[in-house]
């Protein structure tokens, strides 16, 4: 009989239910190891296929680069995946402790809970500049989810006491119970005000 496949062999992916709009985006396949080395890059919405979890150590790869100016950076995180997927399962098992859930489904709540729906595009037209609202499309809700919760844990953890495990799950649970102490909810809400501004 074979063993059932666990995310870093400590935690199953249960049968999560997801919201009908992102569900064929979260992919929850299970995988002892997260790292399919961009198996998926080339073909079309690959990343959909890619599990959760490596998507979520992929965004804190880069997670410092903020807006088209990239103000901050984080080049330090950049191939360090040992010690990226360690600050992940230290997270996992915080927030097992803390909410007494499994942390699969906890992470994907909290993408659910601070995914934008809706938001503001600019384009010409006459020689003016229109603010204009758009429906978010599902797998940018879930990428836009995914970044904001990692530049919420870089900017609660970097030059601080705080640890970089202790900030993601601590981002990830505000999020999961729509706690605006989270930066992804503040980041959701901002968008989709902004997005109203523009009815």
């Amino acid at each position: 009989m074979e063993s059932e496949v666990k995310y870093f062999n400590i935690w199953a992916a249960p049968d999560i239910k997801t919201e009908v709009g992102v569900k064929k985006y979260i992919s929850l396949t299970p995988l002892f190891f997260p790292k399919t080395g961009g198996k998926n890059a080339k073909t079309a919405f690959g990343k959909s296929k890619t599990s959760i979890v490596e998507r979520l150590i992929n965004k804190l790869f880069v997670v410092g680069h903020k807006g088209k100016k990239h103000k901050i950076t984080s080049g330090q995180n950049v191939g360090n995946t040992y010690r990226t997927m360690n600050i992940v399962v230290d997270a996992f098992k915080r927030i097992e402790k803390q909410t007494k859930k499994n942390p699969i489904g906890v992470l994907v709540g909290a993408i659910q809970n601070s995914a934008p729906i809706e938001e503001v595009i600019s384009f010409q037209r006459r020689g003016i500049i229109v603010r204009d609202i758009v429906l978010t499309s599902p797998q940018r809700r879930v990428d836009l989810a995914l970044r904001h919760m990692c530049q919420g844990t870089f900017k609660n953890s970097f030059n601080k006491k705080k640890t970089a495990d202790a900030s993601l799950s601590e981002e990830i649970i505000n999020a999961y119970n729509n706690n605006a102490k989270s930066y992804a909810i503040t980041e959701k809400e901002r968008r989709e005000k902004e997005a109203m501004g523009a009815r």
